[in-house]
């Protein structure tokens, strides 16, 4: 390793190595507030010149620009991480490095991003640079429980009349082939993402001896429910602008199925039988969709139970929109005799322009320091922090600059997640060409 990778992968290793799983409930934010002074010692540049914020579940930095004439904006890197199962071959919080590459939790979501950010903005502070306009910051630790960190930072925002221009998160990330058929180099790009809602659904009877069993009991209701589900169309397809800009990018390096994409529009009743077929994750991006996650039947082998129940995660898409989506749904779930119970609502995001202020200059960003990576826009399935700031900025980015395989697209929230040694000075030149030139 040159001597600035190593550098950087000690820094991000030293993160890795403080555990900082979030709770869904009783949370110790103990552990949270020590890992903030660690980043304030690992990055004293920019923790020197800029105004710190603390909330109970995260902070804001404040680096003051030449001029307040522009409206500032937000770079944001949650540093809470799930947590872990079995399985692994490096240890989860080790940062250890192997193969060219450094392990652990946490470093392609999001402590990676977090450690990217900071490090380009410390070198920029080092050097004595001041942005054009002010650059904030921004990192909460509960956004992999959907807990109250954003949302407390976006209020606090919002209570202060602070707008941005253009708000910078975690989301796509650089892939070969990230629909099938498209054999090229892309930067996923996130304008916005589908809404997240989880929805449970219960059969009840009266129970019984599971040696005398009736028809159709709450289990087996269920389980023609969620087959149905997957048969159902009861989640429209669409091809929505960003989708069809995406294909329109894609479409030069699809072959024979790319004269199909060049002209979405005209060939949309086509595409939306062809795209679902390509990948799930190709499917995802043109309806709602939902997943059965969790289930509880009775408490005994051998007994009925008088209630069961399972749980939905809906990601709603943005032209069915939730309530529309809850319906679908609940008329399904009442074909089969169960109720319909809306655990967590979830909300919409705005989509940005990929003609905005903000796209172009990732795209810029991105062509500068990934020659031969194509941008592209396309709306995120998974939810991040940034769908809390809608209300003070109309152009929210979702983008990690890091090249990943699939092996590493699968580590996120699973086992071995990892991140490749020599992606880790591009990063910081990204962050860097992005506060620049904001």
């Amino acid at each position: 390793m040159d001597e600035r990778t190593t550098r950087y992968a000690e820094t991000l290793a030293a993160m890795i190595r403080e555990e900082t799983i979030s709770a869904l409930d009783a949370q110790d934010n103990a552990k949270f507030i020590a890992f903030q002074k660690q980043l304030a010692r690992l990055f004293p540049h920019i923790f020197g010149v800029c105004e710190a914020v603390r909330f109970p579940n995260g902070f804001v930095l404040r680096w003051n620009g030449q001029s307040s004439e522009k409206q500032p904006v937000l770079f944001m890197n949650h540093h809470d991480v799930v947590e872990v199962t079995e399985g692994w071959t490096h240890a989860p919080f080790s940062g250890e490095l192997a193969d060219d590459r450094l392990w652990g939790r946490g470093t392609l979501d999001d402590k990676g991003g977090l450690w990217a950010m900071l490090q380009a903005a410390d070198e920029l502070a080092a050097d004595g640079f001041q942005p054009a306009r002010d650059v904030w910051f921004a990192s909460s630790c509960t956004e992999e429980t959907g807990g109250p960190g954003a949302p407390e930072i976006s209020a606090w925002f919002q209570e202060h009349n602070v707008r941005f221009e253009m708000v910078f998160d975690e989301g796509g990330m650089i892939l070969r082939e990230p629909i099938d058929g498209a054999k090229g180099t892309f930067a996923m790009i996130g304008v916005g993402e589908k809404g997240c809602a989880d929805l449970k659904f219960i059969a009840r009877s009266k129970g019984g001896h599971a040696s005398t069993p009736g028809k159709n009991t709450p289990l087996v209701r269920l389980g023609k429910f969620m087959a149905a589900v997957e048969r159902s169309h009861a989640f429209p397809a669409e091809l929505s602008p960003t989708v069809c800009e995406m294909l329109r990018r894609l479409a030069p390096y699809m072959g024979k199925l790319g004269k199909v994409m060049e002209q979405p529009e005209k060939l949309a009743p086509v595409l939306k039988r062809v795209i679902p077929s390509l990948s799930g994750a190709a499917a995802a991006l043109l309806q709602t969709t939902v997943a059965f996650t969790m289930a509880q039947g009775s408490a005994g082998t051998n007994v009925l139970p008088r209630e069961a129940w399972v749980v939905g995660n809906m990601r709603f898409s943005h032209h069915q929109g939730q309530q529309a989506s809850f319906r679908a749904i609940e008329k399904l779930a009442k074909r089969y005799d169960l109720e319909m119970e809306v655990l967590d609502p979830g909300f919409p995001s705005r989509i940005a322009d990929y003609n905005g202020t903000a796209f172009h200059l990732v795209e810029r960003a991105v062509r500068e320091v990934f020659p031969g990576v194509v941008p592209t826009p396309y709306i995120m399935t998974g939810a991040s922090d940034s769908r809390y700031f809608d209300p003070v900025c109309d152009q929210c980015i979702r983008f990690l600059p890091f090249f990943v395989d699939a092996q590493q697209l699968a580590s996120i929230h699973g086992v071995d997640e990892n991140i490749r040694l020599d992606a880790l000075a591009p990063a910081v030149d990204w962050y860097k060409y992005m506060m620049r030139e904001a």
